[in-house]
C-alpha cells in the first residue's frame, strides 16, 4: 500500500470514529437506528487516483459539484466498484438534468420549480425515481443557491404533490464565518415541520456539531482528500 493510499484510509478511519463519538452525544440515541449518520465523501477536484484509495477500504458513498467532472471519472469507478452512491451535491441547470439522472444516485440541490418540473420528466424518461433534497438557502445569502428557509415547507410539498419528486430530506451550507449550530437547527426545525427525514449538513470543519444537531448525512472532502487546488 503506497502512502498516499495508508493516508487516506487513516484519515477515514479518523473521520469515522469522530462521526460515531458525535452521533453517540445524542442523548437518547439508539445504536441501533437505521438513521446513523452516512458519510459523504466529497470528491470534487480530487482524481480517480486519489478517490480510489477510499473506495479500495471499502467506503461507497461519494459526492460530486459538478456533473461534467463526475462524468469524468466516475462511470469507470462505479464499473470497477460495485454499489457505489453518488450525491450531486452542487447546484443543477437545467440543461445538465439528463446526464445527471444517468450518473447520479442521488440530488441533493433541488432547489426551484423549473428544476423540479425537468427533473420529473428526465426520471420519466429514463424509469428513474431517485431520492432528493431540496436545499435552502439557510443564511439567505445572496451568492449561495437554494430556496429561501421560509418557502422551504411549501417547495417541498409541491415538489413531492405536483411533480412527484422522491424527497427525502433537507440540505444546507451555512454561512462561513458564523456559529453553524443555529442555521443547522433551523434545518432540523423545518424537516420536521416538512415531515422529511434526511439532513445533508455538515462539511470538514463543523460535521461534528452537525451531527449532534440531527445531521443524518455530513459531506466531507478536505479533512478527507486534504486541500483542493481550485
Amino acid at each position: 500500500m503506497s502512502k498516499q493510499e495508508i493516508s487516506a484510509v487513516g484519515k477515514l478511519k479518523e473521520i469515522e470514529l469522530k462521526i460515531s463519538k458525535a452521533r453517540n452525544r445524542i442523548v437518547g440515541y439508539d445504536d441501533d437506528d437505521p438513521i446513523s449518520p452516512t458519510l459523504i465523501c466529497v470528491s470534487k477536484n480530487f482524481s480517480a487516483d486519489d478517490v480510489a484509495p477510499v473506495l479500495k477500504a471499502g467506503h461507497r458513498v461519494f459526492g460530486e459539484n459538478r456533473v461534467q467532472e463526475a462524468q469524468s471519472k466516475w462511470p469507470a469507478l462505479k464499473q470497477q466498484y460495485n454499489n457505489v452512491i453518488l450525491h450531486l451535491i452542487g447546484p443543477l441547470q437545467t440543461n445538465k438534468v439528463r446526464d445527471a439522472i444517468r450518473l447520479f444516485d442521488v440530488i441533493e440541490s433541488v432547489d426551484r420549480e423549473k428544476l423540479a418540473k425537468k427533473l420529473r420528466a428526465e426520471m420519466d424518461l429514463a424509469g428513474k425515481d431517485l431520492p432528493c433534497f431540496v436545499q435552502v438557502n439557510i443564511g439567505q445569502e445572496e451568492q449561495k443557491a437554494g430556496i429561501a428557509p421560509e418557502q422551504a415547507i411549501e417547495f417541498v410539498k409541491k415538489c413531492q404533490n405536483e411533480y412527484g419528486l422522491n424527497i427525502v430530506g433537507l440540505m444546507c451550507i451555512p454561512p462561513f464565518n458564523e456559529a453553524p449550530g443555529p442555521y443547522f437547527a433551523m434545518l432540523a426545525g423545518l424537516a420536521q415541520k416538512a415531515n422529511v427525514r434526511y439532513l445533508s449538513m455538515g462539511m470538514s470543519k463543523d460535521y461534528e456539531v452537525a451531527i449532534m444537531m440531527g445531521a443524518t448525512h455530513v459531506r466531507i472532502g478536505t479533512a478527507l482528500f486534504g486541500k483542493r487546488d481550485a
